[in-house]
C-alpha cells in the first residue's frame, strides 16, 4: 500500500485499486492506454448519455471559451446561459420556468434545499427547516444533500455533522419495507409508503416541515425501482395541504434517460422544484442546477427583493453552460428519447429472458435506459446474499475482464442487504450493442456462479 502511495500524486477514490488509464472514447466504448475496449455499459455515473467522442459539444465548447471561458454570474450573463435556459423550460413540467445552473447534481439539491427554507422564511414562516427525505436514496455527498438522502452507508461515517432531517422508506413494492402486497394497498386510505410521509408530517408539526424530496425512480441506491403510479399524486396532495415544497431529483433520471424528458412525467405531476444533472451536458462538463416553480421565484422577487441569499463561483459557466446547449440540440436533433423506447424495451426482454435460466436474477424493472437486475441466491424467493460477499462489485469486476462497465449497487434491501447492477448505456445505444452487452453479462453470471460452487459458499437454485 505504501509503495501505492509513493508512487504517484492523485488522490485516488480507491486506494486499494488500480484503475485502467483511459485514453480515448468512441460512441459507447472506452479504450485504455494497453487498446483494451470496455463497453460503457452504464455511462460512466449515468451520465455520458450521448456517448464519448462527439465532437460537435467538444467544438461548441472550445468555441464558447475562446469567446468567454468565465463570467461571475454575479456580475454579467451570456447568451448560451438565456439559450439552454429556455430549451430545459421548455421540457420541464407545467409552470416550472426558472433555471438556476450549478456544477454537480450536489449543488443542485443543495441550491433547492436553501431555497426551500428562504421561501418559507420570506412567506412569514420561518420555523419550517426540516426537510423529509427516503431511506435508500441519494442526493448528493454535500452535508445538506446527504443529510436530505437517505443512503446508510454513505452517512454513517458523516452522522455527527449531519443536519436532523427526517425520512420514510421509498416505496418498493417488489420487498416491501413495511412488508404488505401490493394488492392488498388501497391508495387512498392505507398505502403505508404513502401514509407514512403524513405521518412523519404530523409528528413533527407541519409548521416545522420544509420540503419533500424525491428521486421520481430510484437509481443507484435501489436499481431503478420505480414507485406505484399513484404515488406521487397522492404526495402533491399531502404537500400542498401542509405547504410543503416538493423537491423531485432528477439528476439521474433526466433528459430522455427513462422515455421521457424527466422521469416524473411518468407520474402526471407538476413538482415545486426539479433538480437535474448528469444527462444535461452529456458528461461533457460539469453541470446541474434546478427548474423553480413560477411561484416561488414570485415569492422571491415580492419579498426579497429577487435575491437568492445563495451562489457558487462556477454557477452558470459559459463553457459547461454550451456544452449543454449543445447535448440538448443534439437529443432534440436526433430523436434521442424515441431511441430510449425503442432500445430500452428490447433490453428489458433481453434481461427477462436472461432472467428465465439464471436463478440468481430475482428482479428486472426500470424504464428506458435506467434498467436494474437485481440479484439473490435464490430467485424464486429473493433470499439476498451476505453482505461480506460483496456480490455486485464481484459481477461488475468479472465484466470489467470480458469487456464491459455495469454500475453495481449493494444496501438495496435495508443499507446493507441487496445487491443490484445498473444497466444505463448512453442513449444512443443499438439493439446490436444491447446484443452484445447482455452476452457479456450473461458469461458475468456464468463465472460468478462457477465461483461459488468452487467456494462452496452457496448451491444457486430455482
Amino acid at each position: 500500500m505504501r509503495e501505492q502511495i509513493e508512487e504517484d500524486y492523485v488522490f485516488h477514490r480507491d486506494f486499494s485499486k488500480t484503475y485502467p488509464i483511459i485514453t480515448h472514447g468512441k460512441g459507447i466504448f472506452l479504450y485504455d492506454e494497453t487498446g483494451k475496449r470496455y463497453m460503457d455499459a452504464c455511462s460512466g455515473a449515468v451520465a455520458a448519455n450521448l456517448g464519448h467522442g462527439v465532437e460537435e459539444i467538444a467544438e461548441a465548447m472550445a468555441f464558447q471559451a475562446k469567446k468567454a471561458a468565465f463570467v461571475h454570474t454575479m456580475r454579467f450573463e451570456t447568451e448560451v446561459l438565456f439559450q439552454l435556459a429556455e430549451k430545459i423550460a421548455k421540457l420541464a413540467p407545467h409552470s416550472l420556468n426558472k433555471v438556476y445552473f450549478t456544477s454537480g447534481g450536489s449543488e443542485a439539491n443543495e441550491s433547492a434545499i436553501k431555497l426551500a427554507r428562504q421561501f418559507h422564511k420570506d412567506a412569514g414562516r420561518p420555523e419550517k427547516h426540516i426537510v423529509i427525505g427516503r431511506w435508500q436514496s441519494y442526493h448528493g455527498n454535500t452535508f445538506g444533500s446527504l443529510s436530505a438522502g437517505g443512503d446508510i452507508k454513505r452517512r454513517q461515517v458523516y452522522t455527527p455533522n449531519l443536519i436532523n432531517f427526517s425520512h420514510v422508506h421509498s416505496p418498493n413494492c417488489k420487498r416491501c419495507p413495511y412488508q404488505r402486497e401490493k394488492e392488498d394497498c388501497d391508495f387512498k386510505k392505507n398505502w403505508s409508503c404513502v401514509r407514512a410521509v403524513e405521518s412523519v408530517i404530523l409528528e413533527l408539526g407541519p409548521e416545522n416541515i420544509s420540503a419533500f424530496i424525491a428521486e421520481p425512480i430510484v437509481g443507484s441506491q435501489l436499481g431503478a425501482v420505480s414507485p406505484p403510479e399513484v404515488y406521487f399524486k397522492e404526495i402533491r396532495k399531502i404537500c400542498d395541504q401542509y405547504n410543503i415544497v416538493l423537491i423531485v431529483d432528477e439528476v439521474m433520471t433526466g433528459f430522455g434517460r427513462t422515455g421521457k424528458d424527466f422521469g416524473i412525467q411518468h407520474f402526471g405531476i407538476s413538482p415545486d422544484i426539479m433538480t437535474f444533472g448528469k444527462g444535461v451536458s452529456a458528461g461533457y462538463a460539469p453541470l446541474a442546477g434546478m427548474v423553480v416553480h413560477d411561484r416561488m421565484v414570485e415569492s422571491l422577487i415580492e419579498n426579497s427583493k429577487g435575491k437568492f441569499v445563495h451562489g457558487y463561483t462556477y454557477s452558470g459557466h459559459p463553457v459547461s453552460v454550451a456544452a449543454g446547449l449543445s447535448a440538448l440540440t443534439i437529443y432534440e436533433r436526433e430523436g434521442i428519447v424515441n431511441n430510449v423506447q425503442v432500445t430500452g424495451d428490447y433490453l428489458k426482454e433481453q434481461l427477462l429472458a436472461l432472467k428465465k435460466h439464471y436463478p440468481i436474477i430475482f428482479d428486472v424493472r426500470g424504464e428506458g435506459l435506467l434498467v436494474g437486475i437485481e440479484l439473490a441466491f435464490d430467485g424464486e424467493k429473493g433470499s439476498p446474499f451476505p453482505e461480506k460477499l460483496h456480490a455486485s462489485e464481484r459481477i461488475n469486476s468479472i465484466a470489467m475482464g470480458l469487456g464491459a462497465v455495469f454500475y453495481p449497487g449493494s444496501g438495496s434491501i435495508n443499507g446493507y442487504l441487496g445487491d443490484h447492477l445498473l444497466i444505463s448505456p448512453p442513449l444512443t445505444v443499438t439493439t446490436d450493442e444491447v446484443d452484445e452487452m447482455v452476452r457479456i453479462l450473461e458469461n458475468s453470471l456464468k463465472i460468478f456462479i462457477e465461483e461459488l460452487k468452487e467456494e462452496e459458499t452457496y448451491e444457486i437454485t430455482k
